[in-house]
């Protein structure tokens, strides 16, 4: 008997007994049967899918696919092994949990009762006394609060990744769009897919960078050495324009119940530059000036050149910039924005079961690199491994990214250059060695001896005639691109310089073959392994941002090595960006859009339509 009672108490452990820790099955379930209530919901999914496949593929498809055999069952076992096991625990651990939690209040209850009397006015006055933070039950609810966090929190993820599987089984994507879809497919600075150096024909390398605006930041981002000053300015600047987005809202409701249309987007603009005049000056010393409505200038002055740190020896407790320093610091508005990014893409990886064995968090220089694996050596690292780089860029970083990015790109075109022109040399060492003669030779011996004859076409020019000489539109190797305007030399592409880089590595490769054939002289085995290294090293340098396509915010690079008929870490990887750019950034909105599904006023008298004509 008690070995009956002992096994139906609060703290059993079982996977089937119903109420037990960790148990599919319920007491509270009243008998009902999860597996059949979740079948219909689990086939009433696959027909839609199934429905959805049969409307949009073309009939001589439909005939080839075994849509009723062979997806029907696939799609019937993937739903029901994911949704039908996060459901039912769902539902269990919810309703058993909270059932313990109630029992055990009412258990403390029951035994403060039993052990001695306490009259009704006694408890009412002990609960005034004591306040909300005695005798109540707070932490019992903060208890059931946090398991619904947590549950929630498990199911949303779970449903999330369940999507995002279907979504891929559906549309089977491998490329680009498998990794940043919908609202955020805009933030993709670059993406390049390409087969690996030591196995082309297995394993493919794919480099992703994406840019995070600052004004796309859920939480905005500071770099450590930002001065104090500029952190106040930026809270009051927000707060000013949180005013006037509010005063627009106002004036926009009052004309709804006026019956007036409400502000179109350019009058909008106009009355937020309006309304700045309420809060914004350029006068600098004036003390009672609007600029200082908020913050009295004499706590701006205090904090002028106020930087992170202060001097040991300078510090003093009760000066005023100590004090405010000290009000920004307790507010963590300087570190607050990337501890946000690197807690989350930490704490996704960690959920996505993508672990990471080495990670260094440059914090001071707001740059976090994560690497599935502490070895940097390419050769001993497996074929599925990740690289990830968070790190925020400000203006004067992007010039510097700049000038570095056009330095670099000089040198190694000029080594480029260098290996054609001796490739080049070799090739007249060889004519002359040989005897051979190419369309060079041969237009320089005609075109010199026709240029002596006084007839024939040659000399239809008069030789008085000066020749014009025109600007070489090709160089036998690409199109001399147009020249640039100030607006392209600022947003440096590089297009046609890369494509002729390009083509000249291949026309020396083939020059070298032509002058040596199947044999392999020193000469020949050093120019190619020059060319072979700065080929690799120049794909390198391509597959790196172009820092005139970069904007302030927060960059992401990505370094994924997958087996290409795998893509294990590709596919799990997906599944991280996307909850990542969910989770720290708000998104691009386009404000007509945004204008144009918003509540109009149905009252518009240009709306009336009539043939008669107006009397004037």
């Amino acid at each position: 008997m008690a070995r009956d009672s002992m096994s139906h108490g609060p703290n059993i452990i079982h996977p089937e007994k119903p109420s037990a820790v960790g148990s599919r099955n319920s007491l509270n379930r009243d008998n009902r049967n999860e597996y059949e209530e979740s079948k219909l919901l689990i086939d009433e999914e696959v027909d839609k899918v199934l429905n959805h496949i049969h409307a949009k593929l073309p009939p001589e498809v439909l005939e080839k696919l075994d849509v009723m055999g062979g997806v029907k069952s696939k799609l019937h076992n993937y739903f029901n092994q994911n949704f039908q096991n996060m459901f039912n625990r769902y539902i269990t651990t919810m309703e058993d949990e909270m059932g313990k939690k109630l029992r055990d209040l009412i258990d403390k209850e029951e035994y403060r009762n039993l052990n001695r009397y306490t009259p009704r006015e006694i408890a009412e006055i002990l609960d005034k006394i004591g306040g909300m933070d005695k005798f109540n039950t707070g932490e019992i609810e903060k208890s059931i609060v946090n398991i619904y966090g947590h549950l929630q929190g498990h199911i949303q993820r779970g449903m999330y990744e369940l999507e995002n599987e279907t979504n891929a089984l559906l549309r089977q994507k491998t490329d680009v769009g498998a990794f940043v879809r919908g609202e955020n497919a805009y933030a993709i600075a670059k993406c390049s897919f390409k087969n690996n150096f030591y196995k082309p024909k297995t394993v493919m390398d794919v480099k992703l960078a994406i840019n995070i605006l600052d004004s796309e930041l859920i939480s905005p981002i500071y770099h450590y050495q930002v001065p104090v000053e500029t952190i106040v300015k930026d809270v009051i600047s927000k707060h000013i324009h949180e005013l006037i987005d509010q005063e627009i809202k106002e004036l926009n409701m009052t004309l709804i119940d006026e019956g007036k249309e409400e502000l179109t987007d350019t009058e909008m603009i106009f009355e937020k530059i309006k309304a700045l005049d309420n809060y914004v000056d350029d006068d600098v010393e004036n003390e009672q000036g609007k600029r200082y409505q908020f913050v009295a200038k004499r706590f701006m002055d205090k904090i002028t050149g106020l930087q992170a740190e202060i001097d040991p020896d300078e510090y003093d407790p009760l000066n005023v910039r100590e004090n405010i320093k000290k009000i920004i610091d307790n507010e963590n508005i300087r570190n607050r924005g990337f501890n946000t990014a690197v807690n989350n893409i930490t704490s996704i990886l960690d959920t996505s079961k993508m672990g990471y064995q080495h990670i260094e968090n440059f914090k001071n220089a707001r740059e976090c690199v994560i690497r599935e694996y502490e070895d940097t050596v390419v050769a001993d690292l497996p074929d599925e491994r990740y690289q990830i780089r968070v790190v925020y860029v400000d203006d004067d970083q992007i010039r510097e990214m700049r000038s570095a990015y056009d330095i670099q790109f000089e040198e190694l075109r000029k080594e480029l250059m260098k290996v054609v022109d001796v490739t080049n040399v070799l090739y007249s060492d060889h004519k002359a060695s040989t005897g051979k003669q190419d369309y060079d030779d041969v237009a320089q011996h005609y075109l010199k001896e026709d240029g002596g004859r006084t007839g024939g076409w040659f000399s239809s020019r008069s030789e008085e005639e000066p020749e014009e000489e025109q600007p070489n539109a090709w160089n036998e190797v690409v199109f001399v691109p147009p020249r640039s305007t100030e607006v392209e030399e600022l947003n440096k592409t590089n297009i046609h310089a890369v494509e002729e880089l390009r083509k000249r590595i291949l026309n020396t490769r083939k020059r070298l073959r032509d002058i040596y054939g199947n044999q392999n002289p020193v000469d020949r085995t050093i120019v190619e392994n020059r060319l072979s290294f700065l080929d690799r090293k120049f794909e390198e340098f391509e597959s790196h941002i172009n820092p005139y396509h970069v904007l302030p915010g927060l960059i992401l690079e990505l370094d994924i090595t997958s087996v290409k008929r795998k893509k294990t870490t590709m596919m799990s990887m997906a599944n991280v960006l996307n909850e990542f750019l969910y989770s720290v950034s708000k998104g691009f909105a386009d404000q007509a859009f945004a204008a144009f599904s918003r509540r109009r006023s149905t009252e518009r008298s240009d709306l009336e339509q009539s043939f008669e004509t107006t009397a004037e």
